[in-house]
Parts: structure tokens; sequence; C-alpha cells
């Protein structure tokens, strides 16, 4: 209505000098996708207009857990050499709209943002972000990790030291060559719709596992840890690095064919507080119930253990498994990526305190074919007879062949479990060991001792949103 004219034609009219103010959001897309949107609101009269602004001003400035100044370490080398480039295009905008204001650091070296993380001030900071791959995300954590740890003089390097969580966040922008912690907690690998996760301000505990060597911390690991089958393929891919990202296919069609097998021992404790199970086909998803209940029994356990209402790990109920393996695989999550869409272990869960540990058996290179396959459908891949899986909180791993440099490891599991395999008589099993992935890195030892820290750091992210149609098969 214009100078109190009835227009009937179903036209929009335009309006005479409108006040007009524009509310950026979140639009939801396919796939796990967010997009940046705007919508523009118009108003007759400016005192109205003003009202709004500063409702909604004062609305976002009391959201406490949106962060206003961010840390931002970007790879410029990790996957395609891209990182600098997706952060200028895609994500340093939508700070700026936010009103978020950034300190960047360009790496010029391995290890740079550790070292960093070391000796800066970060109480500045609301969040710390980093852009490039899952070895980027490796070097923020371990010097995020570390530093809390100094800081609250706790020794990383005993293995059964209660760390501290950090409370500051990680936000990653995917940037290398799999992204697998990113997808595995957002669900896709968009820069865009990360940044807007981080913008938005959400929070996603995830456990982390401790890796020891004799007393020694050699790494922190949050999504694989794998020997045999997959530290073959990282050991030989390291030596092409020439050949580019092609590598990998190239040196997992290679180990394949090798068809390699190791013999050791694994001892693990289950992990019983937890509500799921492997085989469960309940996947972690935003707001995993599942988390949170195990967390809060596993809060009770540690408590009762405290007090001495329950033995304590000394006396802990640990189970033994000796044999020829193909691959030993452990996940604190489900390690999806879009290769494999359900990853190594479908219904392993972010926050429970546990990892899914995946025995292989020997078997024949088609059986093992076929369970490599089984990762790329909806067939659930530990229906064989060959593949056990446990969900543990610690476990250990002694090779038969490093008995001598490991006597230490070998002495205190005798002291716990009894005669170990590797007393045995030696069998036909050839005389090598493999290597140990963690999270595509290669420990220097093969014979190693794991524990799982329930939520020890938290993310710019809120897990996997639930598909309605995932909702309704389940």
């Amino acid at each position: 209505d214009t100078h109190g004219k009835h227009h009937s034609s179903g036209k929009w009219q335009k309006m005479e000098k409108p006040f007009a103010f524009t509310v950026h959001c979140v639009q939801r897309a396919r796939r796990h996708r967010w997009k940046w949107a705007q919508v523009t609101f118009c108003c007759a009269e400016e005192p109205l207009c003003h009202l709004w602004l500063h409702t909604l001003q004062e609305l976002l400035g009391k959201l406490a857990s949106r962060p206003k100044h961010l840390l931002v370490f970007i790879n410029p080398f990790g996957g395609k050499g891209h990182g600098k480039r997706i952060y200028e295009r895609k994500v340093a905008p939508l700070f700026t709209l936010a009103s978020i204001t950034t300190e960047v650091i360009v790496t010029e070296r391995a290890n740079q943002a550790k070292e960093s993380l070391y000796e800066i001030n970060i109480d500045k900071y609301d969040g710390i972000v980093c852009v490039g791959g899952d070895g980027m995300f490796s070097e923020v954590l371990h010097g995020l990790i570390g530093r809390t740890q100094r800081n609250a003089g706790v020794d990383q390097n005993q293995p059964r030291a209660a760390l501290v969580p950090s409370p500051v966040r990680i936000g990653i922008i995917p940037a290398g060559s799999t992204d697998c912690v990113c997808f595995s907690t957002v669900g896709t690998n968009d820069a865009e719709t990360s940044a807007l996760h981080i913008i938005v301000g959400d929070s996603l505990p995830m456990d982390v596992s401790s890796v020891h060597h004799n007393s020694t911390l050699l790494r922190y690991s949050v999504s694989l840890l794998g020997y045999g089958f997959y530290g073959d393929i990282i050991k030989d891919s390291e030596r092409k690095r020439w050949m580019g990202l092609i590598r990998y296919d190239f040196s997992g069609v290679k180990t394949f064919f090798s068809h390699h097998c190791y013999e050791g021992t694994v001892s693990f404790l289950p992990a019983r507080h937890t509500v799921g199970s492997p085989r469960d086909r309940k996947p972690c998803r935003a707001g995993c119930f599942v988390c949170r209940q195990s967390k809060q029994q596993l809060e009770e356990e540690q408590k009762k253990s405290l007090y001495g209402l329950e033995n304590t790990e000394e006396v802990e109920e640990w189970k033994v498994v000796c044999g020829k393996f193909l691959a030993i695989n452990a996940t604190n999550m489900s390690c999806a990526c879009p290769r494999s869409p359900r990853g190594l272990s479908p219904a392993a869960h972010l926050g429970d305190g546990s990892s899914d540990l995946i025995l292989i058996r020997k078997c024949s290179r088609f059986n093992f074919l076929r369970f490599l396959v089984r990762h790329t459908n909806q067939y659930d891949q530990f229906d064989f007879a060959f593949v056990e899986v446990y969900r543990v909180k610690k476990f250990q791993f002694l090779s038969k062949h490093v008995e001598d440099e490991d006597s230490d490891l070998k002495e205190r599991g005798k002291m716990r479990f009894g005669p170990m395999c590797s007393d045995a008589p030696p069998c036909c099993c050839a005389a090598s060991n493999s290597s140990w992935n963690c999270d595509g890195e290669i420990l220097s030892s093969s014979s190693i001792e794991v524990r799982v820290h329930c939520q020890l750091v938290r993310l710019f992210a809120r897990g996997i949103e639930e598909d309605p149609k995932e909702g309704a098969d389940s």
C-alpha cells in the first residue's frame, strides 16, 4: 500500500525510502553441507528497524560459545597445495562477516604449529583453526595437549597418567588428501561447512589415545592405529612421495598382493562402561546418547576405583589374543572418508572413552579382498570368521620378533597375563615386523601400549547430523 492506494495486481511494489537490515545465516544443503545464506528484512519505519537491529545484536553478543578471536595455522603444502587459497577465498570472508578477528600463521616446515603452541599465549584465543589435512590437525592436537599437560604438571611419558582436557577448541578447515577427521565429525569435507560450524560455536568432545613404548610417549591418535596392512601401506608410500597422492593407491595395491602376515600377541582391557557395541549398527551422531551415557558410566567406574569400592586396573580382566594377523586396527572414530563413507568401524563413537580393536587373522587373498570391499558398501565388514572386533579402553601389542628390545613390556605382560605366545617354540611365520600407522605417521616401535582418554579435546563441530532417511531405516 503506497500513499494509501491499494494494488490488487498481486505484484510486489517498491517501498518508498525503505529501512532494511540483512541477516546472515546457515542454510542446510544435501549430504551434510552447510551454505552461507542471507535474508534481508525491510521496515517501513526507521525506529522499528533500529529496534530489530539492536535486539538481534544484543542476543548475538550473549552467545558465549561463539568465538571472537582465533589463531589460524595454514599448511600451504598439504593435499594439492591449495590450503592458503581455500582459506582466503572461502573462509576468511565468512569470519569477517561474523566479526571474528584472526591471527594467521602460514607454516613453512613440519611441526611448526606444534612448537608454536608450546610458546605462544593461547589464553587470548577462543580457538585454534588448522587449514590442511589430518597431518596438520595432528600437529595442532599434539601441541595443544602437550601444552595443557605441561601447564598442569602432568608427565606425558607415564602410560597411566590421567591427562587434563584442554578448554581450547580446535577447528578443522579441510584442505588435505583424505581429511578423515573432518569427514568423521562433520559428515563432509567442505571448507564452507566447517567454517560455519566454527562461526556458530559448535562444540564436540572427542577421545584421544596415547601410544607408549617402554614408558615413553610415541604419539597421540584420534583416528586410526593400524599394524600390518595399513602400516605397510604408509611405510611404502613414504618412499614414493615423488608420485604425489597416487602413491597411496599404488602402495595399497602392492601391499595387497604382498599379503604379509605378522605374528604377535594382543592384550586388551574390554570397555565395560560403554553402552553400545562395534556391531550394533548405531553410528555416532550429533547429540549422541551413547557418548553421553558411556562417559557418565566411566566416571562412576573411576569413582568406585578411587574409593576402593571395586578392583583397580592391576586385577581387571584383561583378554589375550595370539596369532598371525594380516592387520590389526584400532579406531577411535568411524574413520569415514569419501572412498569409504561408513568407515573402518561404522559404529565407533567419538566420545565414549573406547576404541574399536579390529583383528584380521591370516586368510586367503580372496577373503581379504572381500573384507576390504565391504568398507565401500552397506554390508557388515566384521561378518567373517577371520575377523574379530572388540570395544576396548586399553590394549598392548607385542610382536613375536622384537622380544629382546621389548623386555620391559614383556616382563610386565607376564606378570599380568601369565606366559605369552612368544614363549612357545617358533613357528613357520616369516621373521619380519610391520610398522604402526598412527594417523598417517609411522611409529618407531612395533610393540606399543595404548590407552584411550575420554573426551580429551573439543572440536568446533557438532557431529554428523541425523539424516531423516537414516533415522527411518534404523
